[in-house]
């Protein structure tokens, strides 16, 4: 499906004349058009009908705009992850309609004025710009686009130019927090998951569970008592109507889910006595639904430790084949685009086959959810130009690597500034394939890991969602116990995709 956003300029005339000729011209090859503004003030409402009037277009009008001004102003003030995705989800709606849907920008946003917000309106929608520019202005709008759009195509258009003349140009593919959370919520929808959250006495698991019920991207359970759950969510004003709750204080499952960890542990020293003891620990028991598959993945840690959640998976679903290293990535969401940053969360001080592991783990959860791996293990060097033993170790990395995972993108010891700009990588590793373009940031330890995804975090405004846990058979992530609702929200469709995969 493709699209246009056309940005209007402060003549009325000019506007209606290029988008009337722009929709005339689109129409020849895209018959099934709809046209759609993010915020409509009145008078461009009555041009949205006008245009479907004059067009014939088979749209109802009120699916040709998001907000009505006032409506979307507050909108944006009070929360703008509502308002983006908002916009969003009624654009994509009508791409699932049509052939092609035309974007008229927003005309005015008070103080803010309207170029800075079409050109973020824009990236969010991934759709291609077209600008109605006064002559004046051409060479600001061009230089601006060109800065804030990364050099992707835009077409400026003014009263001299030859409406027809112009091109069709592909849409973008910007990767924002919004468009992310968007495109995580497809994928789980697609295929719909049970995660397990076993902390129910914490108040951001009940808002979180009410959220997702809502969302309904995932089917949920519960662990705790029934009535207290209910009662929690009540007091909080939520509602968890249709979620299912398990109790493993009494639970038919309990004589099976001891036999069972007991034969898995038995040869470790563990007494069936012990066994049916661990089995009423909310954490094992949530493990023990994945691993005997009623449940497809579990969500813990907002109120236990990241050991108390990884024991149990260690011990009853293990490790995928050919890895032994279980280790924790962070999607890195920028202002743009999407990048993966391990081992932020397990191994201290990973030895070079554990960095080749760690590598090819988080290219293989950069390809599940949409991204094509381009893997940099970083250093303080790039290349040949360094020496020592972080540096040799790195190096050593990359080869096991490349011997081990032949198909695997990676280059390295790359600094960051090598592995993330083109142009920085021009001159320090011009014939590398990863330098300047790297998505996936494998760092030396646990240290220089933690240190930099919340370095990024705080000072860029990116939203750090993880951990998500590599190389277990089956998903149990682990919650910062400083977690936010929205971050469990994110760590739960994760986990949910993450089974999708495992399927396959």
């Amino acid at each position: 499906m493709k699209s246009l956003y056309l940005f209007r300029c402060s003549s009325k005339d000019l506007n209606l004349r290029v988008s009337t000729q722009l929709i005339q011209k689109l129409r020849l090859k895209h018959p099934n058009l709809a046209i759609f503004c993010p915020i409509a003030h009145s008078d461009t409402q009555h041009v949205l009908q006008d245009l479907i009037t004059h067009f014939k277009l088979e749209q109802d009008p009120r699916s040709s705009f998001g907000f009505e001004f006032e409506e979307g102003f507050k909108a944006y003030n009070e929360n703008k992850d509502f308002f983006i995705d908002k916009i969003i989800n009624d654009f994509e709606n009508l791409k699932t309609q049509y052939d092609f849907v035309f974007v008229f920008g927003v005309h005015y946003f008070g103080i803010l004025g309207a170029f800075e917000i079409n050109v973020k309106l824009a990236k969010e929608l991934n759709s291609p710009v077209y600008a109605v520019i006064q002559k004046d202005d051409y060479k600001m709008a061009e230089n601006y686009l060109k800065l804030h759009l990364d050099n992707r195509a835009f077409t400026l258009i003014d009263e001299w130019s030859d409406v027809n003349s112009c091109e069709e140009i592909d849409d973008y593919n910007f990767l924002t927090p919004s468009r992310f959370r968007y495109e995580l919520s497809v994928l789980a929808k697609k295929d719909i998951k049970t995660v397990v959250l076993p902390e129910s006495d914490d108040d951001r698991i009940i808002k979180a569970a009410a959220e997702l019920l809502s969302q309904k991207v995932v089917k949920l359970i519960l662990l705790g008592k029934e009535e207290n759950i209910m009662q929690k969510a009540k007091n909080l004003g939520l509602n968890l109507q249709g979620i299912q709750i398990l109790d493993p204080q009494n639970s038919p499952l309990h004589d099976e889910f001891a036999n069972i960890l007991y034969e898995a542990r038995k040869q470790k020293g563990l007494s069936l006595e012990e066994a049916h003891k661990l089995v009423l620990d909310k954490t094992f028991f949530g493990t023990l639904l994945v691993h005997t598959n009623k449940a497809d993945a579990m969500v813990s840690g907002a109120s236990t430790t990241t050991a108390e959640t990884i024991r149990p998976a260690l011990q009853l679903i293990k490790t995928k084949p050919n890895v032994k290293t279980v280790s924790g990535m962070f999607f890195m969401s920028l202002e743009d685009r999407l990048l993966v940053f391990a081992d932020c969360a397990v191994t201290p001080n990973p030895t070079p086959e554990q960095i080749a592991e760690i590598a090819y783990s988080s290219a293989q959860t950069a390809k599940e959810f949409g991204l094509e791996p381009k893997v940099a293990i970083l250093s303080y060097s790039s290349g040949d130009s360094g020496q020592g033993p972080s540096v040799d170790a790195s190096k050593e990395a990359l080869k096991i690597a490349r011997e081990k995972y032949p198909d695997l993108n990676v280059d390295g010891p790359l600094q960051f500034d090598a592995a993330y700009d083109p142009l920085t990588a021009k001159g320090k590793m011009p014939n590398s394939k990863v330098a300047g373009f790297a998505n996936v940031y494998v760092f030396p330890d646990l240290n220089a890991a933690n240190i930099g995804y919340k370095a990024v975090q705080r000072t860029s405004g990116a939203i750090a969602i993880g951990p998500i846990l590599q190389g277990l058979k089956k998903p149990v992530n682990d919650l910062s116990r400083g977690c936010l609702v929205d971050d469990i929200v994110n760590t739960v469709i994760l986990s949910a995709i993450q089974a999708r995969s495992n399927e396959k």
